[in-house]
């Protein structure tokens, strides 16, 4: 089940939220709410549920052995154990297959490969689970004495199957005391449409431009100008259906009370990499930083070997696969070279360049994340450097990347309008004015367009074939 099918929309969550509104007792709301997000989790393939609730038993077990051993060496033995469980799941379901492949390609051995099914949002609730152990160590939070709330805090459906990736410290009093006023209803109704909006309207037209110039697995005959177009439209496609998702997902939370932190701040405005990250997929970055880069695994003198393991771990999550590596490693070089010229230089560079710095690095990696395997990551490299204009005798330019851009320059110029905060600052400026029938005409408008975007999207799903949000896959 995905938050763009229209089961979803018009049946599945307006019974939830029929179900849980009726009821009076937070605890009655908190079962309902469990019920729902194991059924949403269950939807693709029953089974996955099992290893679900495992994760949620033994972490919660282990939480609570964590706090009551604290201070004796039994204490580290159990966060031990709870991180190699969480982690042995990641390397069962998700890489198994990649080791047995380098395995046997370097040491020319035999071994079966293979291709285990990887559960929806593995990854994510992993890594919250990582979390929640590592701050119970650290006494960052306390532990969850109730199994049903743990359960719901690991399960919670708007962000079980793609983020954020939630600390419980941000959920832990919402779960036990939370109120959902008017504005709440309002801002998070008015999340989901804009949500759903980026993923429909947007992003999955964008797909079909890249899949027609990369979905042949080929990029013969493709001109310079033509991949740098493709690689572009990738680019905008992965951020308007991440970011589409991730607005959904905390509309939808909001609804129900609980406010998620944000996971995206339009990184498109970035003027060097390492604020691109502060930008994009927040939650991912800070969880590296706080349970990853700070810990001295090299010693306090080697920090940038904790940098590119930071970054190492970065492209690795992303997927068992080298371009994945590559990806996350190429932001590192980056990362580690603004390091290196410090802030003082960087910040006397013209902005106009601090910009186009940012975006060609973004969108390169986009292209090194899109490849397939190292073959194609090749070709799209020889493609955007304009070597195979020399070596395949390819065109700068070629009339179906003309044709395509003319054809979708509308829903071009929409999307990267679409990058800037444009709507953050007339809200502010509204706000600022304090101008009560300025406000009251804003709402009204802003939620006539949302009905808007809801109406052409449910038009638009009736005819259309389900397109998963892409990080539903990690």
């Amino acid at each position: 089940m995905s938050f763009s099918d229209l089961f979803f929309l018009y049946l599945f969550l307006p019974i939830c939220l029929l179900i849980y509104y009726r009821a009076r007792r937070l605890k009655t709301r908190n079962l309902i709410l469990i019920i729902f997000s194991l059924i949403f989790y269950s939807w693709a393939k029953p089974a996955w549920i099992l290893l679900l609730l495992a994760s949620c038993v033994i972490n919660w077990f282990l939480g609570l052995q964590i706090s009551n051993h604290k201070g004796r060496d039994s204490q580290k033995a159990l966060v031990a154990v709870a991180i190699i469980y969480n982690l042995a799941m990641l390397v069962v379901f998700k890489y198994t297959g990649f080791f047995a492949e380098n395995i046997n390609l370097l040491f020319h051995t035999s071994l079966p490969v293979p291709n285990f099914s990887q559960p929806i949002g593995l990854s994510f609730y992993t890594f919250r689970a990582i979390s929640y152990i590592l701050d119970v160590y650290w006494e960052k939070s306390q532990p969850q004495k109730k199994f049903s709330l743990f359960l719901l805090y690991l399960s919670f459906f708007p962000h079980m199957t793609a983020g954020p990736i939630t600390r419980y410290n941000v959920m832990e009093q919402e779960l036990s005391r939370r109120k959902v006023s008017a504005p709440d209803l309002y801002e998070g109704s008015l999340r989901l449409m804009v949500g759903l909006a980026k993923k429909v309207i947007i992003a999955d037209h964008l797909i079909t431009i890249v899949n027609n110039f990369f979905g042949t697995g080929t990029l013969s005959g493709l001109s310079m100008m033509g991949t740098w177009y493709t690689a572009i439209m990738y680019t905008l496609y992965v951020y308007f259906d991440f970011s589409g998702y991730t607005d959904m997902a905390l509309g939808i939370a909001k609804l129900f009370g609980f406010k998620l932190n944000e996971n995206f701040n339009y990184p498109f405005i970035c003027k060097n990499i390492q604020e691109f990250w502060q930008r994009w997929h927040i939650s991912l970055g800070t969880f590296f930083r706080d349970y990853l880069l700070y810990i001295p695994l090299f010693g306090k003198r080697r920090k940038y070997a904790s940098l590119f393991l930071v970054w190492f771990c970065t492209g690795f999550w992303h997927g068992a696969a080298w371009n994945y590596i590559i990806w996350g490693l190429y932001y590192g070089c980056f990362v580690f070279l603004e390091e290196k010229l410090g802030r003082k230089r960087l910040k006397a560079w013209p902005t106009w360049w601090k910009h186009l710095y940012s975006m060609l690095v973004v969108i390169i990696g986009q292209a090194i994340y899109y490849s397939v395997n190292l073959r194609q990551l090749g070709s799209i490299l020889l493609h955007l450097t304009g070597i195979s204009m020399l070596t395949e005798k390819n065109a700068f330019v070629d009339i179906a990347t003309w044709t395509s851009l003319q054809n979708n320059l509308f829903l071009i110029i929409l999307a990267v309008i679409a990058c800037f905060p444009i709507v953050p600052k007339l809200k502010a400026y509204i706000t600022a004015s304090r101008d009560d029938t300025l406000y009251t005409v804003a709402k009204v408008g802003a939620a006539v367009i949302c009905v808007g975007f809801l109406v052409i999207c449910s038009i638009m799903l009736v005819d259309s074939t389900n397109s998963p949000f892409l990080y539903w896959n990690y």
